[in-house]
């Protein structure tokens, strides 16, 4: 029989049951540090470079806002895999028609490609800096990446997090190193953390901070890594899961916060404070600490690099298989599934650098957040929607002071991403050939914002159209084994 479970390789690879204390914390540790990484990722980094580097710590605060947006959202993703035993993805090909899966699946598909993308060009910039390499030999080399995901999938699932967990924690010693090199001034900083009216250039910035926090991915890679762990499937159960998954996710996401954090700082420290207010680029930004601070900071800032990149392919991939399967339920050989995602993604990096330059990444790494920012709202706004019924979620459906603040961060998150997409459809549009604004992008805009009506219509109307007795046997579901569901749903659906 096929299996349904998401990410089947490692699904409740992680026995929790058997240990006691500290040691049972220890245990649910894990998943969130994978999540952690996609809000350190080099397409981070720029916002983080160019916002230091022209307003000083002015922006900390919007740092620390976004952080707390994002551990919102990703603990609903949490909960919507350990209370459900869904990932996202699974959860939106059971809640819309299949007819609406297959785009959603396109979507999602091409963001975890745009973000891949963003992964590999930072990966190739950091070992051109590092050493020397020819950025088109560092996009080839990035291909190993998949062999390197399966080594550490064949060793389980704890070997994989003990790789991201190394990755994260260079990134992080990296930057402190650097803290001690620069000098940054303390009280500086803690008037950083003070709301300021925003205007101008620090409003573009603080959006560009904002909309590259929440990445799609990540939603759908959370509600899949928790269901790693294997819990007692009662009520108690959940929600020992539930506590330990937020500790996780707490903790994880104040350490990417503190690398995001660093990052602005070291800007704002070496640059600002130099009168170099226009550093966004992360070539610029290696060859002027170099100049400032000789060659430790540099070759620190070239390594941190390279480990976000090679820890953010990583979970990039995973989210790739979680979408494929989980929305089309389309089931290929892993290493052929993840060679693909890939490739998909070193293709446009290849091309880019042959026909336009290396100079040309970093428009590319643009591009790809604005790609992330259209498939935003396909995450968020299904994962409120699926968390907040309390006919699927039981107890354990989110209160509503939480529903608020969830859907109040979406709509904050989504208009800042749209004004992000907007502006560089504009920027297009002044290009002398631009017809293809008007014969692709533009119909493909107005079809994305009525799919995303749909997506977030259609729960509330079936919802209303729903019979009782079709809720009940939808419920029943949820406590079946898994071997027995697709019989079930087939008898449901008729």
């Amino acid at each position: 029989m096929a299996k349904t479970e998401s990410l089947s390789e490692v699904h409740q690879s992680v026995n929790t049951d058997k240990r006691k204390g500290w040691k049972r914390i220890l245990a649910f540790i894990g998943p969130a540090y994978l999540i952690s990484v996609g809000y350190m990722d080099p397409g981070n980094w720029a916002t983080d470079l160019a916002g230091g580097s022209k307003f000083g710590y002015q922006l900390i605060w919007v740092l620390l806002m976004s952080n707390l947006i994002a551990l919102l959202l990703q603990s609903l993703s949490a909960r919507l895999g350990i209370v459900r035993g869904l990932d996202l993805a699974q959860a939106s090909k059971q809640a819309y028609p299949r007819w609406a899966n297959i785009p959603l699946f396109g979507l999602a598909q091409t963001a975890i490609i745009a973000c891949d993308l963003a992964e590999i060009i930072g990966m190739a910039i950091g070992l051109q800096l590092l050493f020397g390499l020819p950025l088109i030999w560092g996009v080839s080399i990035t291909i190993f990446d998949t062999i390197l995901l399966l080594f550490l999938l064949n060793k389980g699932m704890r070997a994989m997090e003990g790789f991201i967990v190394s990755m994260v924690f260079i990134v992080g010693i990296s930057f402190l190193v650097e803290m001690f090199i620069v000098e940054p001034s303390i009280k500086e900083i803690a008037r950083g953390f003070e709301p300021s009216i925003l205007n101008g250039d620090a409003l573009y910035i603080a959006i560009g901070i904002i909309g590259a926090t929440v990445m799609p991915h990540n939603l759908y890679l959370h509600s899949s890594l928790v269901q790693t762990r294997k819990i007692e499937r009662s009520n108690k159960g959940i929600k020992e899961a539930l506590k330990f998954n937020l500790i996780d996710t707490t903790v994880a996401l104040n350490l990417a916060f503190f690398v995001n954090a660093a990052i602005l700082i070291l800007a704002a420290a070496a640059f600002y404070k130099n009168g170099l207010h226009e550093v966004a680029e992360i070539q610029d930004a290696h060859k002027l600490l170099s100049n400032i601070f000789g060659s430790v900071a540099p070759t620190l800032f070239a390594i941190a690099l390279i480990a976000a990149g090679q820890s953010s392919t990583v979970t990039g991939t995973l989210a790739g298989q979680i979408i494929m399967e989980g929305h089309i339920n389309l089931r290929i050989q892993p290493w052929l599934r993840r060679l693909i995602t890939r490739l998909l993604a070193i293709i446009p990096a290849f091309f880019t650098i042959l026909h336009y330059g290396d100079d040309a990444l970093g428009g590319l790494l643009v591009l790809s957040q604005v790609v992330l920012s259209l498939q935003l709202g396909f995450a968020i706004i299904p994962l409120i929607h699926f968390t907040s019924d309390k006919k699927l979620m039981k107890d354990f459906a989110i209160k509503l002071w939480v529903k608020v603040l969830a859907w109040a961060s979406a709509i904050a998150i989504i208009a800042l991403n749209v004004k992000l997409v907007i502006e560089e459809i504009s920027g297009w549009a002044k290009e002398a050939n631009n017809w293809w604004i008007y014969a692709i992008v533009i119909p493909a805009l107005i079809f994305i914002i009525l799919l995303l009506l749909y997506v977030f219509f259609h729960p509330l109307l079936e919802k209303k159209k729903m019979h009782p007795n079709k809720l009940c046997l939808m419920e029943m579901l949820w406590t079946l084994g898994k071997s027995k569901r697709s019989l079930i749903q087939k008898l449901v659906l008729q």
